[in-house]
């Protein structure tokens, strides 16, 4: 026997409510009864019945009214309405669909048709019943994935005062990616993905995308590096014609610069503050997990960069926007945004608005919508970066000694220093200066290489132009490395309550006059010679020894005085 339902009846007669209830009571079912329009909407809003019985033609309040309402009521739970109506006419059957019925049953009644009804909307309803309970679990799931997902995908310093973003994803989940981290050295890396699709198949992708981004960031791995591993990772794990278009930014607060690259987005915008002018950033790379790893050769742009310069990245659903003629919002209308503009702090919100305001409240929303802007500011304003260190141990060595030696075939194409840094912060007390660390071995490897090995003067970096010229020579001269080498040795002793670690960088250049460069005066806007100066405050002691080929820094924890 199928399931026992409450059913409301209402109509106005007399006589049709006593054969209606006695039908539905001879099959089983429980019935309420109303005789007019507003007694059905209010029996309905005190019993809740599962099918409602209704009269077309009614006092009071008519069917159709009643139907209306006792829909806006039920809100997303299905309570079918069968009206009940003596009208033949096609206009009349069609206005009973019209107002809410879902099926109509003409007079006089037929026992066995009204039977047959009511077992078939039953049927609907525990359907219905079934997929809500369905949806309702996968949206649980689908939750708990997200706050894993964001609890991934934003550990970085997205909230960090020189970036501006806005995710507006179709559904729960968003095929579009914004990651943003500071570097051990006190710069930043940026990153807007769009995955091709949307949803959770096109947000899967950027759990291990973000994994590496912020674990080799936080080890001081470089831009290529790091882009290298993204594609290589994603192009085994992605199906087919599964991939991610993006840019990522890597961007220096010291030396006012950053370097870009560009795999499939549309054309994104650097805005100039001081001139207002925009160059486009252009894609000259395809979007990572296409190519396999050895045809994967990421080509870069530099930029020297003043200081209220700021990036804008979008995916491309923001110029694939459109209204309700079904015209989409295209890369003019979001040029014209910013030539209009006249405050540049007022471009982020304007472009949003503008986007807005021509989609408009009927518009088409077919694919995520992303916009992220990050500005160049002082490295005084951000502070110091503030890595943390994912390590478990709560010891690590304390008496040892390394010495790594790199030579011409290896420094043409090795980074040594995410390895050296992951050696040193092993010892638990100088995990917190991890960043200063970075910055420290960063700077004495990049002179050995460059000044020593090399034989580049500094002198070059005096103006924007020479700054770029500078990193083309540093470039063809390693492409000609043939001789040469850089050893790092590396000590560390345990004193009472810490450690000393000793810092020793050689290389088999001609060495320089490095005193007269740490002493002499410097402004602000010179572009070379800031290094030295910085290593001496970030060291406990600093020496340069023999010809200046050799260099020793020592740092005691815990920390004595500020770093």
């Amino acid at each position: 026997m199928s399931k026992s339902l409450k059913i409301l009846i209402a109509d106005d007669n007399d006589s049709d409510r006593l054969i209606l209830t006695a039908i539905v009571k001879k099959e089983g079912h429980e019935s309420v009864t109303a005789a007019n329009g507003q007694e059905a909407v209010d029996m309905y809003k005190e019993h809740k019945p599962d099918i409602v019985l209704l009269d077309a033609l009614m006092p009071v309040m008519d069917g159709f009214n009643a139907a209306r309402l006792i829909k806006e009521a039920s809100g997303e739970d299905l309570v079918p309405i069968i009206f009940l109506t003596s009208l033949q006419d096609a206009a009349s059957l069609a206005k009973c669909l019209d107002s809410g019925g879902d099926d109509f049953l003409s007079k006089p009644y037929n026992r066995i048709i009204l039977k047959a009804k009511i077992n078939a909307f039953s049927r609907m309803r525990t359907m219905h019943s079934a997929i809500q309970e369905h949806n309702k679990q996968l949206l649980l799931e689908q939750q708990v994935a997200k706050t894993i997902f964001d609890n991934v995908a934003h550990l970085g310093c997205l909230d960090a005062g020189n970036l501006k973003y806005s995710l507006s994803p179709l559904a729960v989940f968003n095929g579009d990616t914004v990651l943003a981290e500071r570097k051990p050295d006190g710069g930043m890396y940026v990153f807007l993905g769009d995955f091709t699709g949307h949803g959770l198949p096109a947000a899967v992708g950027s759990l291990p995308l973000a994994e590496i981004f912020y674990g080799m960031t936080g080890k001081g791995f470089n831009i290529e590096e790091i882009l290298r591993e993204i594609n290589q990772k994603l192009r085994k794990i992605l199906p087919t014609g599964v991939f991610c278009c993006g840019s990522m930014i890597d961007m220096d607060f010291y030396e006012k610069s950053a370097k870009v690259w560009v795999g499939g987005l549309p054309n994104c915008f650097l805005y100039h503050s001081g001139n207002k002018e925009i160059t486009e950033l252009i894609s000259k790379n395809l979007p990572l997990g296409v190519l396999d790893s050895k045809s994967f050769k990421p080509v870069f742009e530099e930029y020297s960069l003043d200081i209220g310069d700021r990036f804008f990245l979008w995916s491309d659903g923001i110029i694939e926007s459109r209204n309700v003629e079904g015209e989409m919002f295209g890369e003019d209308r979001l040029r014209d945004v910013f030539y209009k503009c006249q405050e540049p702090e007022e471009l982020f919100q304007q472009t949003l608005s503008a986007v807005d305001e021509f989609i408009g409240v009927e518009g088409v929303r077919d694919d995520d919508i992303t916009v992220l802007e990050a500005k160049m500011v002082e490295h005084a304003e951000l502070g110091e970066s503030n890595l943390q260190n994912m390590k478990g141990t709560s010891v690590g060595p304390m008496d040892w000694e390394l010495e790594f030696v790199l030579k011409a075939a290896t420094l043409k194409l090795y980074n040594p220093l995410p390895l050296v840094l992951h050696i040193v912060t092993e010892v638990e007390g100088l995990r917190s200066v991890s960043g200063q660390l970075y910055t420290l071995l960063a700077e004495l490897f990049s002179n050995a290489l460059e000044h020593g090995v090399l034989n580049l003067s500094s002198e070059l970096k005096k103006s924007t132009a020479g700054f770029a010229e500078y990193y083309q020579a540093r470039t063809k001269a390693l492409e000609q490395l043939s001789e040469g080498e850089v050893k790092v040795t590396l000590r560390h002793k345990p004193l009472n309550l810490g450690g000393l670690l000793t810092i020793r960088m050689e290389d088999t250049g001609n060495g320089f006059d490095h005193e007269s460069i740490i002493n002499r005066s410097r402004t602000n806007k010179e572009y070379s010679g800031r290094g030295l100066p910085l290593i001496s405050k970030i060291c406990d002691s600093f020496a340069y020894k023999g010809k200046g080929n050799i260099v020793e820094a020592t740092i005691q924890w815990p920390v004595v005085k500020k770093i």
